[in-house]
């Protein structure tokens, strides 16, 4: 599997996924700069992603949804902080509501992903940080950590075809 670490860190109110793959910076950059691939991995297997907004730009945001095994729709959105490519994105993930506006009701994170360049690879970190300790547990009750070791884990297949 692709992910190889998971470290949630209460006290700094962060979680962050680690994961390494067998392909070029450049590669795995195109799994998070192209909506259509975004799209294929972004949420687990169970619960697929639809980007119906998607502009990669600082200032600029997504929004998309994903779909459980029964048709229900969970939404969300993006708001880009900066955009360093291929190495570098910043953004705000929060939820929406069934008009697709943000919930004010749910928490909210922070995230940071880095690709770095190994030898015969890329690592990928993705830390997500959290306002409050109650909003770290709350998210992580719902199944973040799981989901997002489930969501990366199928990045492999994408930049080995």
């Amino acid at each position: 599997m692709t992910v190889t670490n998971v470290d949630k860190d209460v006290d700094r109110l962060t979680l962050t996924l680690t994961a390494d793959f067998t392909a070029s910076v450049e590669r795995v950059w195109r799994l998070w700069a192209d909506p259509r691939l975004l799209e294929r991995w972004w949420g687990p297997p169970s619960h697929p992603a639809t980007f119906e907004e998607y502009d990669l730009t600082p200032g600029g945001g997504m929004k998309y949804h994903m779909t459980g095994p029964e048709g229900e729709k969970y939404g969300g959105w993006w708001r880009v902080s900066s955009v360093t490519p291929p190495t570098a994105l910043e953004f705000t993930d929060g939820f929406s509501d069934q008009e697709g506006k943000p919930d004010p009701e749910m928490p909210t994170t922070s995230v940071r992903m880095t690709l770095t360049a190994l030898e015969g690879g890329t690592r990928m970190e993705l830390r997500s940080v959290f306002d409050t300790r109650e909003q770290m547990e709350q998210l992580t009750e719902m199944g973040m950590v799981e989901g997002m070791s489930q969501a990366v884990g199928q990045m492999d297949a994408l930049v080995a075809g």
